[in-house]
């Protein structure tokens, strides 16, 4: 991780519905590191995301990705930034290959480059025996990792994805955990959210939890500890502890 870098810098970033969802929320994210968000249903961790890869516009606030101003210059953000949530979009009567092909192109990567980074991809996520039949007949499992393999393809400095794991079995979950740590430690920034905080406890760098549109907690897992005066116990039971603390404060 190199620290002292900001791969992303949210200040004060709104977002309202019936009610406030993101609440003047600040965070900063390093380059190189891996960032869980976690929180409650509810929280907004979804409309963070969503506001920090440009499919939600903030009520206010500024989100700045590797020192580019997502909101005046979205364009530019978001040739950087990788978006992958937890309800895949791909095209059906495509096959994996053929997705990547064309999501390369969308982006301008030379298809002489393209070609083997696709096929790659996939490959490291178990997909080899799948590359060339149609998307149409993959389980949720499988398109969820081919839309991870399109939003990697143009090699982004800055990974966002919304409950990855989701819907995907042991091997599939460890192949995508396997890319990720694979991509941090190459230098992307990776940010996270999940209901699986044993995944978190073992692969953030750092943690922040989110309740109510605000950040209530954040730093290593070792910090969290020694912050609650907790020295010795699970992120699952403080994660419970934070929650349940601020929601008697509220």
């Amino acid at each position: 991780m190199t620290s002292g870098l900001s791969a992303l810098e949210v200040r004060g970033l709104t977002k309202r519905f019936d009610r406030p969802a993101v609440d003047a929320l600040d965070l900063t994210v390093r380059v190189g590191e891996f960032y869980a968000l976690l929180g409650p249903n509810g929280a907004g961790k979804t409309t963070t995301l969503r506001m920090v890869a440009g499919l939600l516009r903030p009520d206010a606030g500024s989100v700045s990705i590797l020192g580019i101003d997502a909101l005046t210059d979205p364009v530019a953000a978001k040739q950087v930034v990788a978006w992958v949530s937890d309800e895949p979009m791909i095209y059906d009567k495509l096959t994996p290959l053929e997705y990547l092909e064309f999501v390369a192109g969308l982006w301008g990567v030379d298809p002489r480059v393209s070609e083997g980074s696709a096929h790659d991809l996939l490959v490291s996520l178990g997909l080899e025996a799948h590359l060339n039949e149609r998307c149409e007949g993959f389980s949720k499992g499988m398109r969820q990792k081919v839309a991870l393999a399109g939003a990697l393809v143009h090699e982004p400095r800055l990974i966002i994805l919304d409950e990855p794991l989701t819907g995907l079995d042991a091997l599939s979950a460890r192949h995508v955990k396997g890319l990720l740590q694979e991509r941090a430690r190459a230098g992307c920034t990776v940010i996270m959210t999940t209901h699986i905080l044993e995944v978190a406890e073992r692969m953030a760098d750092r943690i922040g939890v989110i309740a109510a549109g605000k950040l209530i907690a954040e730093g290593t897992l070792a910090e969290l500890r020694q912050q609650n005066g907790r020295n010795d116990t699970s992120l699952e039971d403080m994660f419970i502890a934070l929650v349940d603390t601020e929601a008697a404060a509220a």
